[in-house]
C-alpha cells in the first residue's frame, strides 16, 4: 500500500498560511478553499496554473492533487508552449486569477471571495507517490521537456531546506517564519521556497509578488518578524542600489544565478541579516546551500550525496531517488560539499584556454560602478578572431571609463584570453522580470541587434 502525506502542515490550522495586504488568510480558510475548488475543475486533466496571488496559486495547487490531477510548470507561457503542453498532457486547462493572460485553453478563473469554512475540517492525504507538478524545460528541439515530481520527495525536500534555514536563523523549526518572494509561484525556485514552505513547514507567505525597490521594502515591513527575503541576484542588486529604507529582516535567500561575495556582503549589512544561497536543477529541486560571505562551498541537504566530479558530478539520495547527474561543472570536495564552477552549457574556450561564462559574470558583477552585466560570445567575427563583449548597466560612470575599469579589474581576476574585446554600455539587460535569468537565445538576439546598431553610428 502507497504511502500518504497531508496537504498541510497541520500543527495549528488557524495559524495563518498567507498574508495579504497585512491581513491574514488561515490555513483553515485553505482548506474550504482547496475543495471548493477541486468541486470546479475538470474530471481529468492537467492544470496549468497562471494564478498570479500566491496563496490562490497554492489553492490551485491543492485542489489539483484532491482531484489526482498535476500542475503543468513550464518555462514560459508562450501560444506555441501552451499547444505543445496540451499535446503531450491532453485534457491541459488553465487556471487564473486576472484577464491578462488568455490561453487557447479551457479557462477557469478562482472565485470571488471565500469559500465558507465548514464546521469540521480534516486535512487532505495526498500519495506520496502522485505526481504533484510536471516541471517543464525548453528541450533543444524546443519541445518541453517533462520531469515529474512526486508529492513525497517534494515533502522531503522542502523539510530538508526548511531545517536548514532555520539552523540559520536561530529557530527551532521554520514554523511562522514570514516569507516575501519576488519570484513567480511558477519557477521552481519559487515554488519550493516559498509555496512549498508555506504549506509544509508551517511557514506564512506574503501573497504578492513585489518587483520594484519600493514595493519589496514595504512588503518587507508589513511582513510579521520572523520574515525572510525570497529572491534572486538581479533584483537583490536593484533593491541595494535603489537607496530606499530597508527594514531588518532575519535571512535572505538568493537563487537562480551565483552571487558574489561584495553583493553578498553589502545585503548582510543592508538588511541585518545572514544572506544564503541556494542551489538546485529542473531534474533534482534544490540541493545544496551555502552562506556567500563565508567561502565559496556548497553544503549538500540532509541525505542528499555527490559522486563524480567536474561535468560528470552525480545528486542523489535524500529526496532526489535516482542518480542524477547535474548540468553544471561543480568541484566536488566530499560527498556532501562542492564548489560551483559553471553550467556545463556555458563553457567557453579561446586560444585553448577554458572558462564559463557564469564565472566571468560572476567578477564583471563585482566591479565598482556595473548594476548589472554579462558576458557574451559572438558565434563569428569578421576577421574570424572570435572575442568577448561585455554589455554593462552603468549609468552614474562614463562610457570611456567603464571601459578602461572592466579591462583593469577583469585583467586582475582572470586569464588574459577572456578580456573582453568590447564594452557596452547599455541601459539594461533583457532579463526575465521574474527571475532575472538571461535566456541563452534571447540574449544572443538581443546582443546581435545591439551591436549592429551601436556600428550604424
Amino acid at each position: 500500500m502507497s504511502r500518504t502525506t497531508p496537504l498541510l502542515w497541520g500543527g495549528d490550522l488557524d495559524a495563518p498560511l498567507a498574508w495579504r495586504h497585512g491581513e491574514p488568510l488561515s490555513r483553515r480558510q485553505y482548506l474550504a478553499d482547496v475543495q471548493a475548488l477541486a468541486a470546479r475543475l475538470p474530471e481529468r486533466g492537467a492544470m496549468l496554473n497562471l494564478t498570479g496571488d500566491r496563496y490562490l496559486f497554492a489553492v490551485g495547487l491543492g485542489a489539483a492533487m484532491v482531484r489526482g490531477q498535476c500542475s503543468l510548470l513550464p518555462p514560459n507561457f508562450t501560444p506555441d508552449m501552451v499547444e505543445r503542453l496540451s499535446a503531450l498532457f491532453p485534457g491541459t486547462y488553465a487556471l487564473t486569477d486576472h484577464d491578462g493572460i488568455a490561453p487557447a485553453l479551457t479557462t477557469l478563473r478562482h472565485a470571488d471571495g471565500r469559500a465558507p469554512i465548514p464546521a469540521r475540517q480534516t486535512v487532505p492525504e495526498i500519495d506520496e507517490s502522485a505526481i504533484a507538478v510536471q516541471v517543464l524545460t525548453s528541450g533543444s528541439t524546443g519541445a518541453p521537456v517533462p520531469h515529474p515530481k512526486a508529492w513525497g520527495y517534494l515533502r522531503l525536500g522542502v523539510e530538508a531546506e526548511a531545517r536548514r534555514l532555520a539552523e540559520q536563523m536561530g529557530l527551532q523549526s521554520f514554523v511562522g517564519v514570514t516569507l516575501v518572494a519576488t519570484v513567480p509561484a511558477q519557477h521552481m525556485y519559487g515554488f519550493e521556497s516559498s509555496v512549498l514552505l508555506s504549506l509544509l513547514a508551517g511557514a506564512t507567505v506574503d501573497t504578492e509578488r513585489p518587483f520594484y525597490p519600493a514595493d519589496i521594502a514595504a512588503a518587507l515591513a508589513r511582513a510579521p518578524r520572523p520574515r525572510m527575503l525570497v529572491t534572486t541576484p538581479f533584483h537583490l542588486k536593484s533593491l541595494l542600489e535603489s537607496g530606499v529604507d530597508l527594514p531588518a529582516i532575519d535571512l535572505t535567500l538568493c537563487a537562480t544565478a551565483p552571487l558574489s561575495p561584495q553583493l553578498a556582503a553589502r545585503a548582510e549589512a543592508g538588511l541585518a541579516a545572514p544572506l544564503m544561497e541556494i542551489y538546485g536543477s529542473t531534474e533534482t529541486g534544490q540541493v545544496a546551500t551555502r552562506r556567500t560571505v563565508q567561502g565559496a562551498e556548497w553544503t549538500t541537504f540532509d541525505g542528499v550525496h555527490l559522486t563524480g566530479d567536474g561535468d560528470a558530478s552525480v545528486a542523489q539520495g535524500g529526496h532526489v531517488p535516482q542518480p542524477t547527474t547535474l548540468a553544471d561543472v561543480l568541484e566536488v570536495m566530499r560527498p556532501t560539499s562542492f564548489r560551483l564552477l559553471g553550467r556545463s552549457n556555458d563553457l567557453i574556450n579561446i586560444a585553448g584556454k577554458r572558462s564559463s561564462l557564469g564565472h566571468l559574470n560572476y567578477h564583471l558583477n563585482g566591479i565598482e560602478g556595473v548594476l548589472d552585466g554579462a558576458f557574451w560570445l559572438p558565434h563569428e567575427a569578421p576577421d574570424g578572431v572570435v572575442r568577448l563583449v561585455a554589455f554593462v548597466v552603468a549609468p552614474d560612470v562614463s562610457a570611456d571609463e567603464i571601459h578602461k575599469r572592466v579591462i583593469a579589474e577583469m585583467r586582475l581576476r582572470v586569464d588574459p584570453a577572456f578580456l573582453p574585446r568590447r564594452v557596452v554600455q547599455v541601459p539594461e539587460l533583457p532579463r526575465v522580470q521574474g527571475t532575472g535569468k538571461l535566456p541563452t537565445s534571447a540574449f544572443a538576439a538581443w546582443a546581435e541587434q545591439v551591436l549592429a546598431k551601436a556600428s550604424r553610428r
